[in-house]
C-alpha cells in the first residue's frame, strides 16, 4: 500500500490547471497548422493563421488563451494500492482549481439562481479505480461555446453505423459556426444514457489524428471527419475546407435494445494535460 498526501494531489492539479489555461494542446496546433497549409479559402486561412498566433502569444505572455477557460473537468485514475491521507480527493481538487483560476474569469454559477460561485469550482471529477499504485490525473478546461452544442441520442439498435454517423455529423451541421470551428469531436457509442456522454468527454483527451484502435470504430472516424469537412462550415465559419480537427470515438457494451450515442464538441482550442503521481 502507498500513502500519497492529499497536498500532493493538490499541486499537481494546480500546476496542471495552470498550465491548460495558458497552453494550446501541441497536437491541436500542429492540426491547426497543417489545415492552414492546405486551406484554399483566403478567409478560412487568415481565421486558422489568427488561431495560431493566438495560441503562440498566449505562451509568450503567459495569459489565458481563450477567455473562457471554462469548467475544470478531471478524470482520474487512482490505483487501488493507494491510500490517499489528509483531504478528501474532492476537496484537494477543488482548492488547486480555484488557487490555479484566479486570474481567469469567473464561469461557474448555481444553475437556476444563476449566482456565481466566485471560486470557478466545484470542479467535474470523474474516478476510477485501476491496478497499481499510483494516480493518473488528466485536467481538461471545457469551455461552453462548444459544450452547448453537444446532443446525446438514444438510437435504435438497427440505426447501425450509418445511424452513428448521421449522428454526429448532424450534430455538427446544426451546430455550424457556434463552437468556433474547426472543432474536435468526441464521441461515446453504447452504455447507458450517462455513460456515453462521459465516452464522448473522455474521447476527447485522446491525441488529434490518433484513430481508435478497434477498425470499424476507426471506420466510423474516418467517414464522420470526411463528411463533416464536406459540410464547408470552415474555420469560424467562414466556409472552408476543414470543419473539424478530427472524430474521436470510444465504443462500450450496451443493453440489446439500445444504442446510446453521445456527441461532444471541443472548439479549436483543445487544452488538456496529464500527470502521474
Amino acid at each position: 500500500m502507498r500513502t500519497i498526501n492529499s497536498k500532493e494531489i493538490e499541486e499537481t492539479i494546480y500546476q496542471l490547471a495552470t498550465k491548460t489555461g495558458v497552453f494550446m494542446a501541441e497536437d491541436c496546433l500542429q492540426a491547426l497548422k497543417d489545415a492552414q497549409k492546405t486551406e484554399t479559402n483566403k478567409f478560412c486561412e487568415f481565421a486558422l493563421d489568427t488561431c495560431v498566433k493566438n495560441a503562440y502569444i498566449a505562451r509568450e505572455e503567459n495569459m489565458a488563451v481563450c477567455q473562457d477557460t471554462g469548467l475544470a473537468v478531471l478524470f482520474i485514475e487512482i490505483g487501488q494500492d493507494v491510500h490517499i491521507q489528509g483531504d478528501l480527493l474532492e476537496d484537494a481538487v477543488n482548492k488547486a482549481i480555484e488557487k490555479a483560476y484566479v486570474p481567469y474569469r469567473k464561469s461557474c454559477c448555481d444553475p437556476l439562481t444563476r449566482k456565481n460561485t466566485t471560486t470557478n469550482t466545484p470542479a467535474i471529477i470523474h474516478t476510477s479505480i485501476v491496478a497499481g499504485d499510483k494516480i493518473d490525473i488528466y485536467m481538461m478546461p471545457k469551455g461552453f461555446g462548444s459544450e452547448n452544442q453537444s446532443r446525446l441520442f438514444m438510437l435504435k439498435p438497427a440505426d447501425g453505423v450509418d445511424g452513428i454517423i448521421n449522428a454526429i455529423v448532424d450534430t455538427v451541421r446544426l451546430a455550424a459556426s457556434q463552437p468556433c470551428p474547426p472543432v474536435y469531436v468526441g464521441v461515446g457509442i453504447g452504455g447507458t444514457f450517462e455513460y456515453s456522454a462521459i465516452l464522448a468527454k473522455k474521447a476527447l483527451l485522446r491525441k488529434i489524428g490518433e484513430n481508435s484502435i478497434r477498425e470499424d470504430v476507426a471506420s466510423i472516424e474516418k467517414e464522420a471527419l470526411k463528411r463533416i469537412n464536406e459540410l464547408k462550415i470552415g474555420a469560424q465559419g467562414f466556409g472552408g475546407d476543414t470543419t473539424a480537427l478530427a472524430v474521436s470515438c470510444i465504443a462500450a457494451p450496451t443493453h440489446i435494445a439500445g444504442l446510446p450515442v453521445a456527441v461532444n464538441i471541443q472548439c479549436h482550442c483543445v487544452r488538456h494535460e496529464h500527470a502521474t503521481i
